[in-house]
């Protein structure tokens, strides 16, 4: 048994175009035990097997029923005990919005939460996602509870839960992701047991940014969003030692608008 568990999550922004910018030289040299990545963008059969099923890896995919959109996966060093698509929500089940892995002690679910956009059709999808799954996250932690793991549900929430999660919070006030009910929610997740861990060792902020729009100088200013996150149940969220933003140095380096986000937790895991 290692001494730590490692868990990195980035929101790859299609995993076609991010390999051939260097998701895959990533992968290799990353030291995490599990990775989860969101916005795949892609089948199985339309990516290269070093991302399908790269050696010492145990992958698992969950890709939209809605070609060319969402799609979660989950990378384990680690055999999983069980493998989890959707959380039993008949709209959302094929979705490529949820997966879960079942591994020694621990639950590790990749999330990637709708996007959304005021005023439009893709808002309501939003708010039902959200009204669907936080009750099944209070059920994620009793279950888990039961059979002595802990959960950590990591991924884009598209929610930045306050100021200091963004940097022009004054000018987003009334957009998507910045909403005032949509941080409500975060609070419900929140008093439901869930903890950001990034948020427990550096309550203050600002930042650190994941997510930097192409547009303009956004990642040059650093002129962000915290939106990719880890949320853990107390005996994970109190373990953990470190969480680091993998900022790429230089605009030309990025693989992906969303930086991985790296956290280390002090519990014994296999490897």
């Amino acid at each position: 048994m290692r001494g730590v568990l490692i868990v990195s999550t980035v929101n790859v922004n299609g995993l076609r175009a991010a390999v051939k910018k260097g998701f895959v030289e990533w992968l290799a040299a990353t030291e995490a035990d599990v990775v989860a990545c969101q916005e795949v963008r892609a089948e199985a059969a339309q990516l290269p097997a070093s991302v399908v099923a790269p050696e010492g890896w145990f992958a698992a995919h969950a890709p939209s029923a809605a070609k060319g959109r969402n799609g979660v996966s989950l990378y384990s060093r680690v055999e999983p005990d069980e493998v989890r698509t959707g959380f039993g929500e008949p709209e959302f089940e094929d979705s490529g919005r949820y997966l879960e892995m079942h591994l020694p002690g621990v639950i590790v679910a990749s999330l990637y939460l709708p996007s959304g956009e005021v005023g439009t059709d893709r808002q309501d999808e939003k708010e039902r996602f959200m009204a669907a799954f936080l009750p099944y996250l209070v059920e994620l932690r009793a279950k888990a509870a039961a059979e002595g793991r802990e959960v950590v549900v990591v991924g884009d929430w598209n929610i930045a839960y306050d100021t200091v999660d963004l940097k022009n919070w004054r000018g987003n006030q009334k957009n998507s992701g910045f909403l005032p009910e949509e941080r409500e929610w975060m609070g419900r997740v929140y008093e439901a047991g869930y903890a950001d861990v990034q948020r427990r060792l550096a309550p203050e902020g600002p930042g650190p940014y994941t997510w930097w729009s192409y547009r303009g100088k956004a990642f040059d200013n650093d002129s962000g969003w915290r939106i990719d996150c880890q949320l853990a149940t107390p005996g994970l969220a109190e373990k953990v030692k470190s969480v680091v933003v993998e900022r790429a140095e230089s605009y030309d380096q990025r693989w992906s608008d969303h930086a991985p986000v790296t956290a280390t937790y002090d519990v014994p895991f296999p490897g």
